[in-house]
């Protein structure tokens, strides 16, 4: 449980702005990053660095772009040791867009990608380190990753990849412990100049358990959400790694006060967290989407209608 290697990573406001378009605002997402200053959490994710030809700011909020202006808003006058990191998807960012480290409050950048976009992701990671950025690639919808498919990526990822990091992530919430130990087992062994971060969701209520097992298996790298939120079943929850770690520099007492104050509260506008259909999508292995459009039917309560219906398509 102490690991003094072990960095946290909260990603509350980029995998929580996937249900409200990303649209917090600057006040909210200032009290979330004091908070975690305050209990010594390594780094935030503030949201993704998308490209503005590719999406339209009157459709998104602030955290869809990342801009360094808005992001300087959020930490200006408090004092931190939390670093600053966004994401960027594969072939939804313009390289441009981003100025080098020197030039702004960004820290480090991941790269999220599909197996079989691997060598995309490594010209963006290699590009964003040549800036002098931390960087990390996060291979998505793991679950679904074919092995031998994996394990070259995971070798071009060694070989080629300047990445600190190479995250697991447990898109669909779909993994159980064993299949955790046996993907961070392959990845550490394949692996052998970068960490191994563990990203995962909740639709089983495995999302803290299976993190404990990446952890057991040596993954330094851990990525939590403060009240678990995040899109549909939301995330590892943040207070629950803090009380696990046993690293005297974190303190989870701010981040009580932020689950009071200001979590709460949000529980009442938006739905996310352990709901049966999010359930079924994670036993299915399938995306969450079809679980998120049942909620806003007139049918949210159906689950064995949405059961057997997903289970015939999944069949198909």
């Amino acid at each position: 449980m102490f690991r003094e290697k072990i960095k946290v990573l909260d990603c509350t406001i980029r995998d929580g702005g996937l249900i409200n378009n990303h649209d917090f605002d600057l006040r909210f997402v200032r009290e979330v990053y004091k908070a975690l200053s305050e209990a010594g959490v390594d780094y935030m994710e503030m949201g993704y660095k998308n490209s503005k030809k590719l999406f339209s700011a009157k459709e998104y909020g602030k955290w869809k772009f990342c801009e360094d202006d808005d992001i300087k808003k959020v930490i200006d006058g408090i004092k931190s040791n939390t670093k600053i990191s966004v994401m960027v998807d594969v072939d939804r960012v313009d390289v441009e867009d981003v100025l080098p480290r020197k030039n702004s409050p960004v820290a480090m950048i991941r790269v999220a990608s599909y197996v079989k976009d691997i060598d995309k992701a490594i010209f963006l990671v290699n590009h964003f380190a040549d800036k002098g950025y931390e960087t990390t690639v996060n291979i998505m919808a793991i679950s679904r990753a074919l092995d031998n498919e994996l394990t070259e990526a995971l070798e071009q990822l060694e070989k080629e990849s300047k990445a600190k990091v190479i995250y697991i992530v447990d898109s669909f919430g779909a993994l159980y412990q064993e299949t955790t130990e046996f993907l961070i087992k392959k990845a550490r062994s394949i692996v052998k100049t970068k960490e191994i971060g563990m990203h995962a969701h909740n639709n089983q209520q495995l999302a803290f358990s299976n993190t404990i097992e990446a952890i057991i298996h040596d993954a330094n790298f851990v990525d939590g959400t403060v009240y678990g939120l995040g899109r549909a079943a939301g995330n590892c929850p943040l207070e629950l790694i803090l009380g696990f770690l046993k690293n005297p520099k974190f303190d989870i007492r701010p981040i009580l006060d932020l689950i009071s104050k200001e979590f709460v509260p949000l529980r009442e506008k938006i739905e996310w967290g352990y709901i049966i259909p999010y359930a079924i999508t994670g036993i299915l292995d399938e995306h969450p989407r079809a679980a998120m459009a049942l909620r806003n039917s007139d049918k949210k309560e159906n689950y064995r209608e949405f059961y057997e219906k997903l289970v015939s398509e999944v069949g198909e």
